[in-house]
């Protein structure tokens, strides 16, 4: 199993930065790179307890699809969301919002548990490749994310 823990300051209060962050239309503007889009589920607007949504997307030259579902909602402090299809053998991501009220701003705290399929090639994989690469993908997205509030994206 493999962990990326990310955290994002959002110059914004936990409600704004847990809304942009489970929305389906700002996460699919972040991903624009990979040409992410959506193909089923929820298409469009904020996923709620229970929702899924179906993304495809082009990493490292492939096509990939994906269904995650949100499995654990508490707005605007958590949610979690989880792989329900997809080319994992299991992924799951915390998404943790607290107010740093010294600062003014909500610090987003990311944590990322996923595994690779095919055994020891795919733990060889994640070692040499996938980690640090899904930690630039998640790093991106938080960055555009939270630029978004501000509307600096």
């Amino acid at each position: 199993m493999t962990i990326i823990e990310l955290t994002t300051v959002f110059p914004v209060a936990p409600a704004r930065a847990f809304d942009v962050s489970i929305d389906v239309d700002a996460h699919t503007a972040s991903m624009s790179g990979s040409g992410e889009r959506t193909v089923g589920g929820v298409r469009s607007g904020p996923l709620a307890l229970n929702d899924s949504v179906t993304f495809t997307a082009r990493h490292f030259g492939l096509p990939w699809r994906m269904t995650s579902r949100i499995t654990e909602y508490d707005r605007p402090t958590r949610f979690v969301d989880e792989q329900a299809r997809g080319p994992f053998a299991y992924w799951r991501h915390e998404h943790v919002f607290v107010w740093d009220e010294s600062r003014g701003v909500t610090v987003a705290r990311d944590k990322v548990e996923f595994a690779a399929p095919l055994g020891f090639l795919g733990r060889l994989v994640t070692r040499l490749v996938l980690e640090g690469y899904m930690r630039r993908l998640l790093s991106k997205r938080n960055e555009y994310l939270a630029s978004s509030c501000t509307g600096e994206a």
